[in-house]
């Protein structure tokens, strides 16, 4: 559901694919690859189209190049499937950020960004309020925040797998039913892709 063709132009002309586009150059051995070019590296290297997939879920950028499938003039022994198909990638553009490893995730920077400022309150607290015949209770309350900070990081940590799995299992499903859907001549799928991305413009 990603399209190579709109993988290889972006990394080539957007930006935010820089880094990836000055792998693209050592592995082709000159300064400015051709969309050709790139297009034949993701295809030789699929390292280069996980980073870019990467970088995407970072970025809440979707992997997934397909629109939806319109209803008109559509007949009505695929309307069931078609349904299924747009709530599908509804559900799938919704639960992308879950394939992005916890350990490099959003939530984890939060999670790490509220507790650097907890323990700057307490110190903050202690030092420069001058409540040093609370610093046993004040340090309490930042362990019992780095307990909560614990947890709380720990049940993300099994929503991302859990959901990385969902992803995965609906994403194969969702392709069989569009190869299935194509086979009917219910829809065509060059018909389907989204070439560019709004976020980009």
């Amino acid at each position: 559901m990603t399209n190579l063709d709109r993988v290889a132009r972006e990394i080539k002309t957007v930006g935010l694919y820089d880094l990836i586009l000055q792998d693209v150059i050592r592995l082709v051995g000159h300064s400015n690859p051709t969309v050709g070019e790139i297009r034949r590296i993701l295809d030789t290297h699929p390292e280069i189209l996980r980073e870019y997939k990467q970088i995407n879920v970072e970025y809440n950028l979707s992997n997934i190049h397909l629109k939806p499938i319109s209803f008109q003039n559509v007949e009505t022994a695929c309307r069931e499937d078609i349904e299924r198909f747009n709530q599908n990638l509804k559900t799938l553009k919704s639960i992308e950020k879950y394939t992005l490893d916890f350990a490099h995730s959003s939530t984890l920077v939060i999670i790490f960004s509220i507790e650097f400022f907890v323990l700057f309150s307490v110190q903050y607290l202690i030092v420069l309020m001058s409540l040093k015949e609370w610093q046993w209770e004040i340090y309490g309350l930042f362990g019992l925040s780095i307990i909560a900070a614990w947890w709380y990081a720990n049940r993300e940590k099994g929503i991302y797998a859990r959901e990385s799995k969902r992803f995965e299992t609906l994403y194969d499903d969702t392709l069989r039913l569009l190869e299935s859907l194509e086979e009917r001549g219910c829809v065509r799928k060059e018909e389907l892709w989204v070439m560019e991305s709004d976020e980009h413009v």
